[in-house]
């Protein structure tokens, strides 16, 4: 190696210059050093401070007088009037002096061996920047006033309790005896409050109960929005009264609440429960809710809380017409609502009548020169009556217009117009804050009439039906159940495609056949002469069928209702004409034997089952002709709880769009 080197010649500068930076490379580099080696170097240091301050002090002792540097040698102490200025702490002056003294430990010094054992403040205080805090140290550390748990802002001697109670003053001895009557009066009370504490103690957790639990003074905004959540109510307009809970937070008057009871009426539903407050509070109302639930009643008995508080009729206010009338689209369904208004109107002592076409008018006069405090009626018919003279409206305070999109899709719009401007104008609410003011708007006018109150139901809102609004109704509330234009959610709604009419009947016959369902059952057809084919067809199956349709008569449409509601017939076969008002009780099945035209004729053909809170089935045969219907059946099947999208119909190309969209699209390609 070293002819190599002596062969190479000299380092030039360049090369020096690298072996510098690569040893000061190594010099910079972070050495790791071990626990023990700390702890070494860190003793090592201490050792040569205390020698130079040995050597210091060595120094400046030659000075002194050598007895009093023998007595320190000696006895390891001094005077403190002749020890010289400290330079260490006091804990380490003993150590140094031992040390000067014989240059070894003293017997009382810890061995070096063991550095667990040593004392000195300068060592621990090394061991506790690099080894942490002791246990033993954690342990005696003490606490101060400031880390007590609990800081009061008294004293003892500002206790009031003596003060505010009786019990806490005198001397603090116990008497087994009392001293007097008002001693034990006080004491009895006292007693009684002690009772009572427990259940003002759970007066504090009536935010953790839920609405059906509390007492109705303790509802709050956020319970009553819960309510209206499980029950899907919302409501529009300003003032609303809150819903009622049951039949006797209700506020209807006490007879009426009787007549509900024998009716069978347990609970109410989400219609009743909202709009019979707002109507009692005698405003305007609209109420949209989906078909079969339990809209009559919401409105009836209002109009009946109304009557109670208006004069009797005599022989002389009888001609003046009735205090109330109520319009429906359709025979069947003024018809029912007569039904259901008189159960509670024959308790009442009030009567009723019905104005509807097939009978004849001098039949209706006859029922009407008694008198009648409700007349329910077509606005076809009724419009005649009041053009023959037959009929006055010039006491009515209270308008009830029931299906009011169907009177309008029917061509009513004209005669329910006419209706309303024969109403007197002299009871009519200003257009104002005051319609929404309950106390002024229950007044009387003049001793005798009370201002005219509006309730409007309807399932849609087209803008016939918002001219009428806006031009009768005053400042209404509105009253929305559930999503308008849908079934209730108690139906189970099944789809078939089935695509000629022979497999059809065969597929009828397997659906009855199958045990699954009960009579009464309703079938659905488009056309009246389809409704005598199926009625064979189910008379050969053992089904006693019974027909509805628009061709025929009166006396022969409310004979088969009767006979379909008596049990004597198992099935109805109908056009769209029973899709609404007809409320047959138990209804266990609805046939589509074909899809009705539109969505809107389909939802309130199936609501002819499901209704009072019972579970239903309607089942609907679909061909290629009735795509329109396809995107619509869809959606609605989609948004029902219990029903289910057939492959068929969600593949199908007309169900991916409207049918309106569907013919833009064709008309531009």
């Amino acid at each position: 190696m070293a002819s190599q080197a002596a062969r190479r010649g000299p380092m030039s500068v360049d090369e020096m210059l690298q072996k510098k930076k690569e040893e000061e490379a190594v010099l910079a580099k972070p050495k790791f050093l071990s626990k023990k080696d700390r702890e070494r170097i860190a003793l090592e240091k201490l050792a040569k401070e205390r020698e130079t301050k040995l050597q210091q002090q060595q120094n400046n002792g030659k000075s002194n007088d050598a007895t009093s540097q023998n007595n320190i040698a000696t006895n390891g102490s001094s005077s403190k009037s002749s020890t010289p200025v400290p330079s260490a702490p006091r804990s380490m002056q003993q150590r140094q002096r031992d040390i000067a003294g014989n240059g070894t430990r003293s017997n009382r010094d810890p061995s070096p061996s063991s550095e667990t054992e040593i004392v000195d403040p300068e060592t621990k205080l090394l061991r506790e920047r690099y080894m942490g805090v002791t246990e033993a140290r954690r342990l005696k550390r003490r606490r101060t006033a400031s880390d007590r748990k609990f800081t009061f802002d008294w004293k003892t001697e500002d206790d009031t309790s003596a003060d505010s109670n009786p019990l806490y003053g005198g001397d603090g001895s116990v008497s087994l005896g009392l001293k007097n009557t008002g001693e034990a009066d006080e004491q009895k009370k006292r007693a009684l409050e002690l009772q009572d504490l427990p259940r003002r103690k759970k007066d504090t957790d009536w935010d953790n109960m839920h609405w059906s639990e509390k007492p109705l003074d303790k509802m709050k905004e956020r319970d009553w929005r819960i309510f209206k959540e499980d029950f899907n109510i919302s409501t529009k307009g300003g003032s609303v009264p809150n819903p009622m809970r049951s039949w006797e937070e209700s506020g209807l008057p006490p007879e009426i609440l009787r007549a509900v009871e024998e009716a069978g009426y347990k609970e109410p539903s989400a219609i009743q429960r909202a709009a019979i407050p707002v109507a009692l509070s005698c405003r305007d109302v609209i109420g949209v809710a989906e078909t079969g639930s339990g809209k009559t009643a919401s409105f009836v008995l209002p109009l009946l809380s109304y009557i109670i508080e208006m004069p009797v009729l005599n022989e002389v206010t009888k001609s003046d017409g009735p205090y109330a009338i109520i319009l429906a689209p359709t025979r069947e369904l003024a018809q029912q609502i007569e039904t259901e208004t008189r159960k509670f109107c024959s308790k009442l002592g009030f009567r009723c009548v019905s104005i509807v076409g097939g009978h004849t008018i001098s039949e209706q006069s006859f029922a009407l020169q008694e008198g009648a405090e409700i007349v329910i009626a077509t606005p076809g018919r009724l419009v005649d009556c009041i053009e023959r003279r037959v009929l006055v409206l010039s006491q009515c305070c209270y308008v009830i217009m029931d299906e009011a999109d169907r009177m309008i899709d029917l061509g009513f719009e004209e005669q329910v117009n006419k209706i309303l401007e024969a109403l007197p104008v002299t009871n009519s609410k200003p257009d104002s804050d005051d319609a929404e003011n309950t106390r002024l708007m229950s007044t009387y006018l003049g001793g005798k009439d009370r201002y005219r109150q509006t309730m409007m139901y309807t399932a849609t809102m087209p803008p016939a039906i918002e001219r009428i609004a806006w031009q009768y109704l005053r400042r209404p509330a509105t009253v929305i159940i559930g999503s308008a234009g849908q079934a209730v959610g108690t139906v189970e709604q099944r789809v078939e495609f089935v695509t000629t009419e022979d497999k059809r009947k065969r597929r009828m016959a397997d659906v009855l056949n199958s045990g699954e369902f009960e009579a009464p059952v309703i079938v659905f057809v488009n056309i009246k002469k389809n409704c005598d084919m199926v009625a064979r067809e189910l008379n050969k199956l053992g089904w006693k069928a019974v027909i509805l349709h628009g061709g025929k008569s009166q006396d022969q449409r409310e004979a088969a209702l009767k006979q379909l509601r008596d049990g004597e017939a198992d099935a109805l076969v109908a056009t769209d004409l029973a899709g609404r008002g007809i409320d047959v009780p138990d209804v266990s099945l609805v046939l589509n034997f074909n899809m009705a035209k539109n969505i809107e004729d389909y939802t309130h053909r199936i609501g002819r089952t499901g209704r009072a809170g019972k579970s239903g089935v309607a089942i609907t045969f679909l061909s290629n002709e009735d795509q329109d219907t396809f995107y619509d059946l869809r959606l609605m099947l989609s948004k029902s709880p219990l029903s289910k999208v057939p492959d068929e119909l969600r593949r199908h190309e007309a169900a991916q769009a409207k049918f309106a969209a569907r013919k833009t699209m064709q008309n531009i390609q």
